[in-house]
């Protein structure tokens, strides 16, 4: 009797587990809400480019412009998880520098290309694994981890390669990155489909099965996952080092795009990934947001940018553009649920004698 009762009180004083949401509840939430208004705005800007900018809707200003967008495009995809679950991985784009000075490097004293891309791939994993082990089992915060490995792995590669850049590499490797698709009339880069592929796979992790429902619980409340049996820790270490996979695989890809290994690659694209994420509709704060938005979120940033440049606007303003969207996208949300709030608030009424 006695035991029965301390174990009820036992109960009643942990944290309510967080209730599971069905497969697919989220992404239908999500693509009836905020998701439909940031794809809204996506055909609203390029409808509103295609119509100012001249030859802004031609097959070859579209092809480039895919190319540039794909590698905050792949990065996006565990970006997105990482910061539903309430981290933050800033040290992205300073793997894309190192993964692409290791394949220079490794290519000028004549390994392969397979092999020193597998290698940069390694260093990728490693990199993740020791931002994951930092944050999970030392238990840093891990916006002050990946500061701080930012400039650890920015250091390397400039320290290995200095300011000097690696060119040469074979061409079919950059035909690779930069065909068309179906020919060359066509305005859809081959490597595309490469994304489309991790896409879908990233889409049915996060939205219909158990461990994307746990990333989200985790970024609603960390203690009540723990409590329900969620492995916070080791979802988030392999959670980060998949980013690390993902960082060195486009740092190979902006390597041979552009036919060039430097330690300077990629220098604050983390912000540019970041901040397509936050637009996208993912919650800085965790707990919320979906992966098509993000996409979009991405083509909306990417599309803004490409029709301010083609119509010969400085990087300054075009700067200035990006940051004003970004405050908005965080900016609305917030205002949205605080007057949100305020309806649901009951009114108080004084009784009139």
């Amino acid at each position: 009797m006695i035991s029965s009762t301390v174990q009820q009180q036992d109960e009643a004083q942990r944290p309510p587990t967080p209730r599971a949401p069905r497969p697919g509840t989220r992404l239908r939430k999500a693509l009836l809400g905020r998701d439909t208004a940031i794809i809204a705005l996506l055909v609203i800007v390029w409808l509103v480019a295609s119509r100012s900018v001249q030859n802004f809707d031609s097959p070859q200003t579209v092809y480039y412009l895919l190319l540039d967008v794909f590698p905050v495009l792949l990065i996006a995809l565990p970006m997105t998880m990482v910061i539903v679950t309430g981290e933050i991985d800033l040290s992205v784009a300073s793997m894309m520098g190192l993964s692409s000075v290791v394949v220079g490097v490794l290519h000028e004293h004549g390994v392969g290309i397979s092999l020193a891309i597998v290698v940069a791939l390694i260093i990728g994993l490693a990199g993740g694994a020791l931002n994951g082990f930092l944050v999970t089992a030392v238990g840093l915060p891990s916006l002050a981890v990946t500061v701080g490995t930012l400039a650890l792995y920015r250091g390397l590669a400039v320290g290995l390669l200095g300011t000097t850049a690696i060119t040469g590499f074979p061409e079919q490797w950059r035909d690779l990155v930069s065909d068309r698709l179906f020919g060359r009339g066509t305005a859809v880069p081959g490597i595309i489909l490469m994304f489309v592929a991790l896409a879908v796979i990233f889409a049915v992790v996060l939205h219909f099965t158990t461990v994307g429902r746990a990333i989200y619980a985790m970024g609603l409340n960390t203690e009540a996952s723990i409590f329900s049996g969620i492995s916070v820790g080791r979802v988030k270490f392999w959670l980060f080092v998949v980013t690390g996979l993902v960082s060195s695989l486009a740092g190979i890809y902006w390597t041979l795009r552009y036919d060039s290994a430097r330690g300077d690659n990629a220098t604050g694209l983390e912000l540019s990934v970041v901040a397509a994420v936050l637009v996208g509709g993912v919650s800085i704060f965790g707990g919320r947001g979906a992966l098509p938005g993000v996409i979009a979120g991405v083509l909306v940033i990417g599309t803004l940018r490409g029709a301010l440049r083609l119509a010969d606007v400085s990087s300054d303003v075009i700067n200035v553009a990006t940051g004003v969207l970004l405050v908005l996208s965080v900016l609305v949300p917030a205002a949205g649920s605080a007057l949100r709030h305020r309806r649901r608030r009951p009114t108080v009424r004084t009784a009139s004698f």
